[in-house]
């Protein structure tokens, strides 16, 4: 049973990995026919090899086919193309807990009804308004609140996110979430409330959640960790501060900071724990029914209401499945094997959740049960509860840091040590009092709840700031896990087993195989997807230079921390050599602080003003003018504009002073432009410098203010990169600047992904993300 189940997990895990769904009727008459084959020979020999051998091949079909039919059903839910950028007036209801944001508040969206009437729309959407207003203004005036039936004019878009390597996958999440479309409410109509609260159990739940937050916001005003105690609540993770998020992860205690399967089963076994108690207390209850199954049953309730006040989020749905399987084992009292509930329970989350494996936490929590059960089998004698405790802390550290080093590019060593302390605490001390702080009239438990998780953040601030808190690193290769699994799993072998450091050689591929860097004379250079705005990172033989840092996307958030940190991390970037802002323009420098605050930079070049923060975390600074040049591994790099006086013009706009860099190789040029506008490009066509490059990126985003006829052909480019947002608000790329490249190969980062060039002994390269790597939910992007 659980090598079939083993083989179905791998049938729906191939299929998350295909380019494109194969057809649904293959695919059944497949797993009919293996399953059948399987029925035949299990008839005639039942324990032979053929049998077994047909068994999986018959498992992994019918895994691969479940996929199929669960993902052709979730992609028929979509929102279609031709609907995009339309009005469309929608009716229906509030489907989770509203977050709001500065000047905005986002929430998913049941579709009830819409207009036009022959508009084909999705059953959820996740919308975002943008009123304007302050939190407080918004609450007072008109607040949107959970179970609320409005209706609103919409602008919405099939579910599209960026695509970079070592990114995370929007998309994907929206996927496995059920979401058809993405949108804002649209300032042509005027949102309309129809209804206090729909009654139905789940918009309850949610109605529920949201007043819990609302205690704990009116118990705890002004205090750092309220976000902490909402999360361990009900789950809500973004009212923790990012600062906060930096801390955890760096101690690797962020798993604490959420509705985790540690949480779950916490609950569950001290619902369980007190049943059992009071039950065999009872002699009446205990004639009836066996103190074990009742607190079996108790335990997996507890969990399920847990579970629903976190708002039944995946990664509590998987630890529930795992309670239910084990409960039901004691009820059937089958409880004999940890190996088949942990196998059963997959066979759950994955028969609900097809698209589970695509999910890190999926990985992480599994394997850190595996580890748990594997290091608890091998122990040759039952030790006492400290030994118990550190051995299950070392399976569990060194059983997940090959998966947290291919997930993530980094593991917490310090981890063993915040979480040794902090999982007693949060898991048995701060969640409970929170989860008690709920049901209290006053304000007292939540209080001592915050108090005593702020005397565990003095170890785990002090442990997060040490030197070597973290190991950061290059993605491994593939190949390099399953040889460190192998590895993990010969370390973990009982005391006594023969040269259990072998292990340790196994993982040293993971740590030493590094990605291939360009040769002397050649060069990356990678046009990262940011959405409306630019990233750029070129790379040679020993140096990397970022031109432009991506645009901010709100207070919290901007392109440097979300994708610009994580693919240099990915690469296996250390340093940077220079850090290249062009302008002032938030699309092109939102991120500087953040890449600079993450990955030290040896020099910042840039045109910025002093007030942008950047220039306080870089120590060593220097305006970029027309002139300047160097050259790195045999390539050479020019800055062929602004002017040197353009700085001190007040009266020039912050287009103008645009850093325009040419970097040339022996196999290829780029011409790197910034947001130059037409007076920009006349003044260099004039100067009479080197113009020409067999790729240019696309002046100012494919605005009508650049890319004039003489520039574009003074260029000659073979390919032009335009960087944009999808369906941004200012229309760029415009058609007629696209018709003026009509002569290049035409990329767009909104369409392509990040766009990769590969300058080397075999010429020029050009590579798109989204083509590199294809996935079935991603759409097809229409011909340019």
């Amino acid at each position: 049973m659980r090598v079939g189940i083993l083989a179905f997990a791998g049938g729906v895990w191939l299929l998350q990995t295909m380019p494109a769904l194969p057809p649904v009727g293959w695919v059944g008459v497949a797993a009919v026919a293996a399953a059948g084959g399987w029925f035949a020979v299990r008839r005639r020999d039942p324990g032979g090899l053929p049998a077994r051998a047909l068994g999986v091949m018959a498992a992994f079909a019918v895994g691969i086919a479940w996929a199929t039919i669960s993902a052709q059903w979730r992609l028929s839910d979509r929102l279609d193309r031709q609907w995009e950028g339309q009005d469309i007036l929608l009716t229906g209801v509030v489907a989770s807990l509203p977050q709001s944001f500065e000047r905005g508040v986002r929430f998913e969206f049941d579709v009830e009804a819409g207009e036009p009437a022959g508009a084909k729309l999705p059953r959820r959407v996740l919308l975002t308004w943008y009123h304007g207003l302050t939190a407080d203004e918004f609450e007072a005036l008109a607040s949107v609140r959970a179970g609320e039936r409005w209706q609103f004019t919409t602008r919405l878009r099939r579910p599209h996110g960026l695509v970079n390597p070592h990114g995370f996958d929007y998309e994907a999440w929206l996927l496995e979430r059920g979401i058809g479309a993405t949108g804002y409410v649209s300032a042509h109509g005027v949102p309309t409330r129809l209804a206090e609260f729909v009654a139905r159990p789940a918009y309850a739940i949610e109605r529920l959640r949201e007043h819990v937050r609302d205690k704990f916001r009116n118990d705890l005003p002004e205090h750092r960790y309220a976000g902490v105690l909402i999360a361990l609540a009900i789950g809500d993770q973004r009212a923790i501060g990012p600062d906060d998020w930096r801390i955890f992860t760096r101690t690797g205690v962020n798993h604490l900071m959420s509705i985790s399967g540690l949480h779950v089963t916490m609950v569950s076994g001290l619902v369980a724990l007190a049943v059992f108690w009071a039950w065999r207390r009872s002699a009446a209850l205990a004639v009836r029914l066996p103190a074990r199954k009742a607190a079996a049953v108790a335990g997996f309730l507890g969990a399920l209401l847990y579970c629903l006040l976190a708002g039944f989020a995946i990664p509590a749905q998987r630890t529930l499945y795992m309670v239910g399987v084990a409960a039901a084992a004691l009820w059937l009292d089958r409880l004999q094997s940890a190996s088949k509930v942990l196998s059963i329970a997959l066979l759950a989350v994955l028969v609900v959740d097809p698209w589970a494996v695509i999910s890190p936490g999926f990985w992480l929590s599994f394997g850190a049960v595996a580890a748990i059960f594997y290091a608890g089998a091998g122990a040759n004698r039952r030790p006492d509860w400290l030994r118990a405790w550190a051995r299950m802390q070392w399976a569990v550290t060194i059983g997940l840091a090959p998966l947290l080093l291919v997930l993530f590019k980094q593991v917490s060593l310090v981890s063993p040590i915040a979480n040794a302390v902090a999982i007693p605490v949060v898991s048995f001390v701060v969640t409970p009092l929170a989860l008690a702080s709920t049901l209290w009239p006053g304000d007292a438990l939540a209080k001592l709840a915050h108090w005593i998780f702020e005397l565990l953040m003095l170890l785990i601030g002090w442990l997060a700031g040490l030197p070597g808190a973290v190991w950061q690193q290059h993605a491994p290769a593939w190949w390099t896990l399953p040889l460190a699994l192998v590895g993990i799993g010969w370390i973990l072998l009982p005391r006594g087993a023969p040269a259990r450091f072998a292990g340790v050689l196994l993982l040293l591929p993971l740590f030493v195989v590094a990605p291939a860097l360009p040769a002397p004379g050649s060069a990356q250079v990678t046009f990262l997807d940011v959405g409306q705005g630019l990233a750029t990172v070129v790379r040679t033989a020993r140096h990397v230079l970022l031109y432009d840092s991506g645009p901010s996307y709100g207070v919290q958030a901007d392109a440097g921390e979300r994708v610009v940190v994580p693919f240099l991390r990915g690469e296996g970037v250390a340093a940077l050599d220079m850090i290249v802002i062009t302008h002032d323009d938030t699309d092109h420098s939102g991120g500087a602080a953040s890449v600079a605050r993450a990955i030290p930079a040896r020099l910042l070049f840039s045109s910025v003003s002093d007030a942008h923060p950047v220039r306080d975390l870089i120590a060593y600074r220097l305006p970029c003018y027309a002139g300047q040049h160097w050259t790195w591994d045999g390539v050479a790099f020019a800055v062929l504009y602004p002017p040197a006086d353009r700085h001190g013009d007040p009266r020039a706009k912050s287009n103008a002073r645009s850093c325009v860099l040419r970097v040339q190789t022996p196999y290829g040029t780029v011409l790197l432009t910034g947001d130059i506008e037409a007076r920009d490009e006349a003044a260099l066509l004039r100067s009479g410098q080197p113009l020409g490059a067999s790729v240019t990126l696309v002046p100012h985003h494919g605005s009508r203010t650049s890319s004039t006829s003489r520039f574009v052909a003074a260029i000659g480019a073979e390919h032009a990169v335009f960087t944009v947002g999808y369906g941004n608000r200012f229309g760029h790329p415009k058609a007629d600047i696209v018709a003026r490249y009509a002569g290049a190969r035409r990329w767009r980062t909104d369409l392509d992904g990040a766009v990769s060039l590969q300058f080397g002994p075999q010429g020029l390269t050009v590579t798109a993300q989204r083509e590199r790597e294809r996935r079935y939910w991603r759409d097809v992007q229409p011909a340019r």
